[in-house]
This record gives structure tokens, sequence and C-alpha cells, in this order.
């Protein structure tokens, strides 16, 4: 073998198999509403929505996080919604307008804990920031935690939908979806942000998420597709 396919064999992220037998990929929202018997729309509202800051945000990249988000809490009628990684709360408050009659526990590390964070963390704002966009809405179906979790236990109640957005570092991924499948019951959904196969190679944190979520078809934690909607970064499951 020579040295330019030695280089290009490191570079390649390595195969998942769980991920290419089980990954859906699916065309629009009204496909994935097809999918999952859906008949409610998203409530989506605000600019930032359809802004384009990045290369990240090509072809509405936003628009179809939210959609995916958005129709799994409207359609779930849940009760119970947990978010992993806060930031400054705007996925928290998709979540709270699309499930009215549920409580959002949304978790983020404290500041002063980012060191014992892991690695690929998206951003680590100051303590008043954290929610800040959720608690100017006036959104009051909202209970933030602070806490690293790596060690918080999800003593919530059963969850009805759940959204990984924490960490990306594949143990951070895998251990919080743990947690969250152990409190979930059949026909809970979970969400996980940042995961687009297809971009493995394009993004570091995209590939270990994508990581995290085949070690737990692994260990036989998944069963059944994982559905993704194009353009977005999101993954979508539905416990059986």
């Amino acid at each position: 073998m020579g040295l330019i396919q030695r280089l290009h064999q490191r570079l390649r992220p390595a195969r998942l198999r769980h991920l290419e037998r089980h990954v859906l990929e699916v065309r629009d929202l009204a496909c994935l509403k097809q999918a999952f018997a859906w008949d409610a729309e998203p409530l989506l509202e605000g600019a930032h929505l359809h802004a384009y800051a990045y290369p990240e945000d090509l072809n509405q990249r936003r628009l179809r996080d939210a959609e995916a988000l958005g129709a799994a809490c409207r359609n779930a009628r849940a009760r119970v919604l947990v978010e992993i990684g806060t930031g400054e709360g705007y996925a928290t408050a998709l979540m709270a307008r699309n499930a009215p009659d549920g409580i959002v526990h949304t978790v983020n590390i404290p500041p002063e804990e980012i060191a014992a964070g892991g690695r690929l963390v998206t951003g680590s704002p100051e303590r008043a920031a954290i929610g800040s966009h959720y608690r100017a809405c006036g959104l009051t179906n909202i209970v933030q935690i602070l806490a690293n979790t790596l060690t918080w236990e999800p003593a919530i109640g059963v969850i009805d939908v759940a959204f990984i957005d924490g960490c990306h570092d594949a143990d951070f991924v895998f251990n919080d979806t743990r947690k969250l499948l152990n409190r979930c019951r059949s026909g809970s959904l979970v969400l996980w942000h940042d995961f687009a196969p297809s971009l493995r190679r394009t993004y570091g944190w995209i590939d270990e998420v994508c990581r995290g979520v085949d070690r737990l078809y692994a260990a036989r934690l998944l069963r059944g597709p994982v559905y993704h909607l194009r353009d977005s970064w999101v993954g979508l499951y539905r416990v059986p």
C-alpha cells in the first residue's frame, strides 16, 4: 500500500456497521410525519431558524432541525421531556412550545465544571446566559438543572421525549443516552443533535456522536431504525 493510500485510510472514519444497517434517510417533514403516523405540524417561531451564519447552516439546517424536534414534541403529547445541553435555550423554548402540557427538564453543566464535561462541547455560556432565551420568551413549563451528566441521574419520572445535545464525545453520547433510555417507555422518542452520518468526514463532533449511537446498537440498547431528516443534524429513534 502506498503512502497516499495509507494517509487516506487514516483520515477515513472507521465504518459504523450498526448505523449502516439502521439509519433511514427521510426526505422531508411530510415524509417524517408519515413514517411516525403524526398529524400535527410543529410550532416554529423565530428568525434564528432561518439565519445563515456558518457553512454548517447550509440548506436551512436550523429549520430542518427545528422541524424534527418540534414535530416530535408536538405529536408525542409529552408530559415529561428532557434536554441535555441547554445553552441559551433556543431548543428548550421550541420543546416547551410544542409540549404545552408537559415539563421540559433541561440540563446544562455549570460553567465552573466545564473542564470535567468532556472535550467536544458546543460552548460554555456564563451562568446567567444559560437558558436566557427561553426565559426571555416567558415560558413557564421548563425546569432548569445545572449538573454534569457524567454523574447526574434523571430521577424525573418516565420520559416521553429526550433530546441529547450536550457533550459530543462518543462516551458522553453513549452514557447520556443509556441513562435516559432506562427512564423511557415503549413509544418514547429519543433524539440526538449533531447526528448526520453523511458528514462524519467533515465534522469531527458529528463523527463522535455517530460513534456513540453506533455503540448503543453494539450494546443492544437500541433496536430498530434511527430516522434522519435530510439536511438536518437530528437523528430520531422510537423506543420499541
